[in-house]
């Protein structure tokens, strides 16, 4: 697995990815920050100018420091857990995701991605 560093007004976080396609393509475009929307108060998304080869799959929970592929296009990371019906793609997990949503705060947020 690799480890991805994100970077959230000077705040440092790493992730382990996950071994599938979507994240392997992804990673191929990185270094990469995005100007990440808020949505329902508990993710940030971006939707990517390509598609990723998704492999959605009812996921049932959501835990804080997720990140996700929503469609073929959106990038997700999630600051809070909940019990979802929607399917994704996973593409890996904060290790650290204390103090996220603290971070990442309201509204948009720039965010780096890098290896």
């Amino acid at each position: 697995m690799q480890t991805l560093k994100i970077n959230i007004n000077g705040q440092r976080f790493t992730a382990m990815l996950y071994d599938n396609a979507a994240t392997q393509k992804l990673v191929q475009n990185l270094p990469v920050t995005l100007n990440m929307k808020d949505l329902h108060g508990n993710e940030k998304y971006y939707y990517l100018d390509t598609s990723l080869p998704a492999k959605a799959q009812h996921i049932g929970k959501i835990n804080a420091g997720d990140i996700m592929l929503f469609g073929s296009d959106c990038l997700v990371v999630f600051y809070e857990s909940f019990n979802t019906s929607y399917s994704y793609t996973p593409i890996g997990k904060i290790e650290n995701a204390a103090g996220l949503k603290k971070v990442v705060g309201r509204g948009s947020v720039k965010v780096e991605f890098s290896l």
